[in-house]
This record gives C-alpha cells, structure tokens and sequence, in this order.
C-alpha cells in the first residue's frame, strides 16, 4: 500500500478510465475525491467505500461550465490536503468541423483544455503544501498529430500534451511531480466501441483495457514519470511517418466513424 499523505482528486470519476482511476488510487490506500458531471458519481464512491477502507467523497459538477468548476476546485483547495489531482475527464467525438455545432465544439475546449487548467491552478498551493505530490494529465495519442473529422479534439490535447511538459520544468525541485498519460482507444462506452469498430483493424489493435491501463498510470505517476505510452506502436509510427503522409492516412482511418 501505497504511503498515504492527502487526498487524490480525480475528475470525470463517474465512468471509464476515471473510474478505474479512483479504483485502484482507492486499492493503495488513498482517500479520494471524486468529481463528475453526472450523478452516476455517487456510485462509484459507493462502490469504493464498501471495498475499501478509505474516505472517499463525490461531487456533481457541471465541468463544462467555468465557473462552476471554478468555485468547486476553490472549494475543495480550502477543505481537503491534496496530494494527487487527476485531470481525466474530457470528450472528443468525429464530426465534420464545418457541420459540428458550436456547442459541440466549446464543450471539449471546456473540458479538455479549460477544466485542466482551471483545477491545476487552483490547487496547485494546495499540491506544493502536502509533497510528495503528483499531478496526472490525460491527453490521447490524437494529440501527437493533428486529423481531419476531428480537428479540434487532437489540437485540445496537443495543449494538454504542451501544458503538462511545461509545468513539469516549471515545478521541478518543488517535491510536485507532473506526469502525461497518452492512451489510444479504449472501451469506455458502448459509442466509443462501436467507433473503434469502424476503424478496422487499427482500432482494434491499439485497444487496452481500463483497468489495465489505470494501474499502469498509476505506477508511473507515483514513480514521477514524464510521460506513461502504452501504445509503443502507434506511437512509432506517429513518429516515424511524415506527417504529409500520416494526416491523410490517419483521416481516412477516421473518417469511417462518420
């Protein structure tokens, strides 16, 4: 188990890999706080407390809105010692940028990009006051490289890829280690497998499991890994390809989800 100094915040704790997250912090002894959008929140905080022997507490919260989170995660800095923060929720989807509808748009700028920042900000006193401290920013493989039909979600996490690298170097010698996890596809959600299934075999390929893939942050978060890849293979070819040849290759892979 793991030595227990404060709480872990995780965010879009209420399904997927969030939940998984707050599983196995809650496993190694940590106590949580778990924050979504939806109510199915509070069953995962019951499912943690009736398995393990920590506090773990659960917030509603609209995260695409501003200042709600805002006023949240100033609350929460001023109530609970915190030692981790999770920043894992998001969204993205495979849309036609010139059909999306703005409110489409807006929401992954709010959750990717505007609630990272939003909950780093405010507890990062916080974070510096209970060390060792740790925080976990979820970005994708899609942030290595831009793509058609989905435009805005890479270019989101590209900024969560750049924010975290940044912050590392900013908060190096302050006992706050800053990690990036990169997943591939994952089966989150009933939607999320059937677009993984229009992908063909790519997709499948690159699958991980969740709580495969949460114990393998967690490890490399409490190590204070820069970065956790769990799709070496995708990650060479993103790499490896030039990107005149890999945007087109890459579109036409997602462009089956349409």
């Amino acid at each position: 188990m793991d030595k227990v100094f404060g709480y872990a915040v995780i965010t879009g704790a209420s399904r997927g890999l969030g939940r998984e997250l707050a599983l196995e912090l809650a496993r190694r002894g940590h106590p949580t706080l778990l924050v979504s959008s939806t109510e199915a929140v509070h069953a995962v905080r019951k499912e943690i407390v009736s398995h393990y022997p920590v506090d773990c507490q659960s917030f509603v919260v609209n995260l695409a809105d501003e200042d709600k989170t805002r006023s949240w995660a100033e609350k929460i800095a001023g109530e609970y010692p915190v030692n981790i923060l999770v920043n894992n929720v998001g969204t993205g989807g495979s849309r036609a940028f010139e059909t999306a509808d703005m409110d489409y748009l807006l929401r992954i700028i709010h959750l990717n990009i505007l609630c990272t920042t939003i909950l780093t900000k405010s507890l990062i006193d916080n974070l510096r006051r209970n060390t060792p401290a740790h925080i976990l920013n979820i970005g994708s493989m899609a942030g290595f490289t831009p793509t058609a039909w989905k435009t805005v979600y890479p270019a989101s996490k590209s900024f969560v890829h750049a924010f975290t690298k940044g912050l590392r170097e900013e908060l190096k010698g302050t006992g706050v280690s800053v990690t990036l996890a990169a997943p591939g596809a994952m089966a989150t959600s009933p939607e999320i497998m059937q677009r993984i299934e229009k992908q063909g075999f790519f997709g499948r390929a690159t699958l991980k499991s969740t709580p495969d893939i949460a114990r393998r942050y967690v490890d490399g978060m409490l190590r204070g890994k820069r970065q956790v890849i769990l799709n070496p293979l995708s990650y060479l070819l993103i790499k490896l390809i030039p990107e005149r040849l890999r945007i087109p290759l890459l579109s036409r892979i997602v462009k089956r989800e349409l």
